[in-house]
């Protein structure tokens, strides 16, 4: 009979992002990842009605749906307290913070009746980063992008060579040079 041990990951996986440590969980299961991913994925459908190329038709609140969405994917794979932290909201005011939520439209009505005040990320990161780490979570729950099952074309032996007998031809690079043993 033989035996396979597989390894579970017990320690967080950490992604430092500037000074700040974003930690995730140890291991997801396949359906909490697709869940989560296929949560993410009907939100950006929804905004998929933004045309980068067409600056004029450009929605703001499209944008930041998207950019929401993505941040409660990568909040579901991360351990509580640091989820907490990525997704908070903070109200500004005269460059102060007045105010931290979890809920945009409660953060909005709180902004909307103080003068100047505006609604931004806790925890500020640039698009790229985000999409960086979704990239990088991708491929520790999902087994990234770059793995393929054994049988896809890219993992194939190379293909047999036909039946009958090679050329008998002299190839132009070896006529001047016969090979011993060819």
């Amino acid at each position: 009979m033989a035996t396979k041990s597989f390894s579970l990951n017990t320690e967080p996986h950490v992604a430092s992002v500037g000074e700040t440590d974003l930690l995730f969980q140890p291991e997801v299961m396949g359906d909490e990842f697709m869940d989560a991913l296929g949560e993410l994925r009907d939100v950006q459908k929804a905004a998929s009605g933004v045309d980068l190329e067409d600056l004029q038709t450009l929605d703001p609140d499209a944008l930041r749906a998207a950019s929401r969405a993505l941040r409660g994917f990568l909040a579901q794979l991360m351990l509580p307290e640091s989820a907490a932290l990525f997704t908070s909201l903070e109200v500004i005011a005269d460059g102060a913070r007045v105010a931290t939520y979890q809920d945009r439209e409660e953060a909005q009505q709180h902004a909307d009746g103080i003068a100047g005040a505006k609604v931004q990320d806790a925890l500020r990161l640039p698009d790229r980063v985000l999409v960086e780490l979704m990239e990088w979570v991708t491929e520790l729950y999902g087994g990234g992008a770059d793995k393929r099952p054994p049988t896809s074309s890219s993992a194939s032996a190379p293909r047999s060579r036909t039946g009958g007998r090679r050329g008998m031809g002299v190839s132009p690079s070896k006529a001047s040079t016969p090979a011993a043993g060819r």
